[in-house]
């Protein structure tokens, strides 16, 4: 049961626009989005702020970080989301998605697995190692990283988000490996 249930139509005008505005055509806007809007700043800022256009990064990078960061916060529910949504667009397999929950690391090429652990040195740390910015800085400008960086602390706040207000999967949504 969501600890901050998600709003339902009606919806006021400028909270319907942003609603329309964050999902594709035809497709009803996510329980994350309508229990944001119960504060119409935050789900403005929210919409305004996001990354999911094209940028420095690869698409298939943006899915590893957004998918590893959820993964390590916990938030079954926004991980489910992109999964779902965007893995196999990507070109993400079954075992790639699963080894971002469970680190199986034979599934990672060396660039995959050192993008992978900048998301766990951020997540733990909030900073990264010398040895690991040597060995990011071989396969990401700074543009990228700058871009990296973002997005996982984009999705951390994505994951209090969803965790706070204990929001069940999306129906249809990927679940944790390992859960049914």
């Amino acid at each position: 049961m969501p600890r901050i249930e998600p709003l339902s139509p009606p919806f006021t005008a400028p909270v319907a626009d942003d609603l329309t505005k964050l999902m594709p055509p035809g497709v009803p806007p996510l329980a994350l989005f309508r229990m944001v809007a119960h504060n119409p700043r935050v789900l403005r800022r929210m919409r305004r702020g996001g990354l999911l256009d094209p940028g420095a990064i690869t698409a298939r990078d943006r899915e590893l970080v957004i998918l590893r960061t959820c993964a390590r916060c916990g938030a079954e529910y926004e991980w489910g989301v992109h999964v779902t949504f965007f893995a196999a667009a990507v070109g993400l397999t079954p075992a790639e998605v699963a080894a971002t929950v469970h680190d199986d690391a034979a599934v990672w090429s060396p660039r995959d697995a050192a993008l992978l652990a900048l998301c766990d040195q951020l997540h733990a740390r909030a900073t990264v190692t010398d040895a690991l910015w040597a060995a990011v800085r071989a396969d990401f400008d700074d543009a990228q990283l700058i871009e990296i960086a973002a997005l996982v602390g984009l999705y951390h706040m994505v994951s209090y988000l969803t965790n706070l207000g204990a929001l069940d999967p999306e129906p249809g949504a990927a679940r944790f490996p390992g859960r049914d």
